[in-house]
C-alpha cells in the first residue's frame, strides 16, 4: 500500500495540472477587440446634431489686463445677465452693490473680494451720471487690478419699475404672510414681502 502511495500522488497531481490547464485560459490571451461598424458610423455623423454650447457669463467678458503697479483713476466693471451682457468692460468711477453684508461701494484700488448679492439697488456712477438697476441675487467678483464682475440672476433699470404695481405686490404679500397658517406659506410669503420692501426702497433710493 506504501509503495504505490508515491505513483498514486504523482498521478493525481498531474491529472489536476492537466484538467486546470484545460478549464482556464492563460493569463496572457487577450479578448477579440470589437470590431466598428463604419456604416452606423458614418450615418451618425450625417444625422448627428450640431448644436452649439450654451453661452456662459464668461463668454461675454473680454481677457482681464494685468494688476498695474500703481492705483488706476478708473475702475473697469462688468455687468452680465444669464441671457445678456448689460455693461461690457467699462470705466466708472464707483460702484455700490448690494452685498448681503450691506451696501458695498467699490472703486479703484479696492482689496479682491467676493461679494454674494441680495435683492436691492446696484448704481453705476460715471462723473455726474448715476445708473441704478435692481438686482434680484447674484455675486460680485471685486479683483485687484481694478476690475470688478458682476453675474446677477435677474436686473433691470430702476427707471423701468411701476411703482403702483410694487405697492399692490407688497401690500398682498403682507396680506398672504399675515394669513398664513404653514411654515412653507409663510416663507413664501415673507420672500414677497422681502423683495417688494427692496424694490420699494431702491425706487425711493
Amino acid at each position: 500500500m506504501y509503495r504505490h502511495a508515491p505513483r498514486l500522488l504523482t498521478r493525481a497531481i498531474g491529472g489536476g495540472v492537466r484538467r486546470s490547464a484545460v478549464a482556464r485560459a492563460f493569463s496572457t490571451d487577450l479578448p477579440v477587440a470589437p470590431s466598428e461598424d463604419a456604416a452606423f458610423v458614418e450615418a451618425w455623423r450625417k444625422v448627428a446634431p450640431n448644436i452649439d454650447p450654451p453661452k456662459t457669463p464668461l463668454s461675454f467678458m473680454k481677457p482681464r489686463p494685468p494688476t498695474p503697479s500703481s492705483i488706476p483713476s478708473k475702475l473697469t466693471i462688468n455687468f452680465v445677465l444669464p441671457y445678456q451682457s448689460e455693461i461690457s468692460n467699462k470705466e466708472v468711477d464707483m460702484v455700490i452693490v448690494p452685498a448681503t453684508t450691506g451696501q458695498m461701494g467699490v472703486l479703484p484700488g479696492h482689496v479682491a473680494t467676493i461679494a454674494e448679492l441680495k435683492p436691492g439697488l446696484l448704481s453705476v456712477h460715471e462723473g455726474s451720471e448715476v445708473t441704478k438697476y435692481f438686482v434680484s441675487s447674484g455675486f460680485a467678483f471685486v479683483h485687484a487690478n481694478s476690475v470688478t464682475d458682476i453675474v446677477a440672476v435677474e436686473a433691470v433699470p430702476v427707471d423701468r419699475i411701476d411703482p403702483s404695481l410694487v405697492q399692490k405686490g407688497l401690500a398682498d404679500f403682507t396680506q398672504k404672510l399675515n394669513s398664513a397658517t404653514t411654515d412653507l406659506e409663510k416663507a413664501e410669503a415673507q420672500i414677497g414681502v422681502d423683495v417688494h420692501s427692496a424694490l420699494n426702497a431702491a425706487l425711493s433710493g
